[in-house]
């Protein structure tokens, strides 16, 4: 029995950190786990800068609003759909994934938790588990599944390499020369058909 997880940003939809980044003109945002392997750190930096600038929930909400998924995204994942379980595995929050989540059809997201102040400020953040992509992949495996991943970020490839097959989608020049062994995708049509031939 397989079960593909996926990640989101990136692969599904738009880097929801930069789309902010844009949206608000701070520069700074535009880092992601493409940028930053330690995703703490990462979150440490992004909720400074918020607090700086007086940011809250309400205005990346706002933002996320107006995101779409990836043109082909949904049709993508309906198929996939047809063929196997598929879950998200994302290191976004609850509360930026729902308006997202619709827009592609109501899948399985596993992600994390936002705490956020009766006036909006973020204030913290709450990771569902440790190493959370690998460690979720790792359970799955443990109660009978073969895990399919693909992800673009450095957060990804622990759940890509602990997988029965897993592949690198639209990452990096960097990421995919330091990983010469995983096969890398750019289009929603590859990726489809290297997860159908490995199931």
């Amino acid at each position: 029995m397989e079960i593909v997880c996926l990640d989101l940003e990136g692969v599904l939809v738009p880097e929801i950190w930069i789309a902010f980044a844009e949206a608000s003109g701070i520069p700074e945002l535009k880092k992601t786990t493409r940028d930053e392997p330690d995703y703490a750190k990462l979150m440490k930096f992004r909720l400074d800068i918020l607090k700086e600038h007086g940011l809250g929930l309400k205005e990346i909400q706002d933002t996320i609003a107006k995101i779409d998924p990836m043109p082909g995204a949904r049709e993508f994942l309906d198929k996939l759909r047809e063929l196997t379980q598929v879950i998200i595995i994302s290191d976004t929050f609850t509360q930026f994934a729902k308006p997202l989540m619709k827009k592609l059809g109501w899948p399985t997201i596993f992600c994390n938790t936002l705490e956020v102040a009766d006036n909006g400020e973020i204030t913290g953040f709450r990771m569902r588990i440790e190493n959370s992509k690998f460690t979720t992949v790792k359970a799955l495996q443990s109660i009978g599944y073969d895990t399919i991943a693909s992800g673009d970020s450095y957060n990804d490839l622990g759940m890509i390499k602990a997988s029965k097959a897993g592949f690198l989608f639209r990452s990096t020049d960097k990421i995919k020369q330091d990983n010469p062994d995983l096969p890398a995708y750019e289009t929603y049509d590859e990726l489809f058909e290297a997860i159908k031939a490995a199931l």
